[in-house]
């Protein structure tokens, strides 16, 4: 609560909600949005890889406009990687997206164990920050990791488009308690901003 900037505002009118100011704390971003990209070869069929490049640069800008950190793990070919410590979302953009490749097997437990490590540092540093985990995937594992325990919320994004549907991103909802929708879904809700 500014006591300051409500007093102020109130004057001598009898305090109303109207009238009340609200500091932020420094250095704390609102929230943290941890991105975990799957880049294997199967996200390369149908153009999914490219969906999803095209998805996580809506939410940067939606993490931009909430004056967000983002942080971004990739994951495919046997390996995880943590592009993109977190940070302001302003650095970002479809030039920075557009150059990550994919192909390979999905490790989803390393791409998962990285982000989990990722948001473990985060908790630490800012633990009243409210930390999300965005994965977005088609499923095609048989990994089944672990849920991230310093994750307050997680969004399931599902890509996996196919005539016969695996189901394992619903799957996987449901064993973390998560939020689930199809890649046109979460896009048409989160650009939104419900």
């Amino acid at each position: 609560m500014d006591w300051t900037r409500t007093l102020h505002a109130k004057r001598n009118a009898r305090l109303d909600t109207e009238h009340l100011r609200f500091r932020r704390k420094r250095g704390d971003a609102a929230a943290l949005h941890c991105f975990v990209l799957d880049c294997s070869g199967s996200m390369l069929a149908g153009k999914r890889l490219a969906l999803a490049k095209g998805l996580l640069v809506a939410l940067f800008d939606r993490a931009y406009r909430e004056r967000a950190e983002v942080a971004l793990v990739c994951f495919g070919g046997g390996q995880a990687e943590v592009r993109r410590q977190p940070g302001a979302s302003h650095w970002w953009n479809e030039h920075w997206v557009a150059p990550i490749g994919g192909g390979g097997g999905t490790p989803l437990t390393l791409g998962v164990r990285a982000a989990g490590n990722v948001l473990a540092r985060a908790a630490r540093r800012k633990p009243a920050q409210e930390r999300w985990l965005w994965l977005l995937t088609d499923g095609r594992t048989r990994d089944t990791p672990e849920r991230p325990g310093d994750a307050h919320r997680i969004v399931i994004v599902d890509f996996e488009n196919e005539a016969v549907r695996l189901g394992r991103c619903q799957l996987l909802a449901i064993a973390w308690d998560a939020e689930y929708g199809s890649a046109g879904e979460i896009a048409y809700s989160y650009q939104r901003g419900v």
